[in-house]
């Protein structure tokens, strides 16, 4: 028999474990590794993969300073990733859009991101079914809930 605040209880013993689970699950040094660069020049990689960006939508996606920003386009544009181009509405900025190769990395790096652990690949299709309509709520993108 359930009480009142139980549910709040339960609530808090599931979101422990999913956050505790999500934290074990880094795959920040994996894609790294896998690209052999710092998260920080993936995470521009993969915001460029997106759309093409100026060097201050970068500095604000990523929370740094536009010298770094600077830095880390520098290298991507080294490793071919990126390009500079000039802006077409902006004379003083330029964007940075990711080339071919960078749309390859930038797959290979989402592949490694995204990765599900062995025990959710292991799960039954049904369990895998409600986990997602469950994710589904939480997350607000069921069409029911909104």
């Amino acid at each position: 028999m359930t009480g009142p605040g139980d549910d709040d209880e339960i609530a808090r013993r599931v979101w422990t474990e999913l956050s505790s689970l999500v934290r074990r699950r880094d795959r920040r040094p994996a894609v790294s590794d896998a690209l052999g660069m710092s998260f920080t020049r993936v995470k521009a990689l993969l915001y460029t993969a997106i759309e093409p960006r100026t060097g201050r939508q970068l500095a604000t996606l990523l929370a740094i300073d536009a010298p770094y920003v600077s830095v880390i386009v520098d290298d991507l544009e080294k490793r071919g990733y990126v390009r500079r181009e000039p802006h077409p509405t902006d004379r003083r900025a330029k964007l940075v859009r990711v080339t071919a190769a960078g749309k390859k990395a930038a797959k290979k790096a989402q592949e490694v991101l995204y990765l599900p652990p062995e025990a959710l690949l292991a799960l039954p299709t049904e369990d895998l079914e409600a986990l997602d309509r469950i994710v589904a709520k939480l997350a607000g993108s069921d069409p029911e809930i909104a």
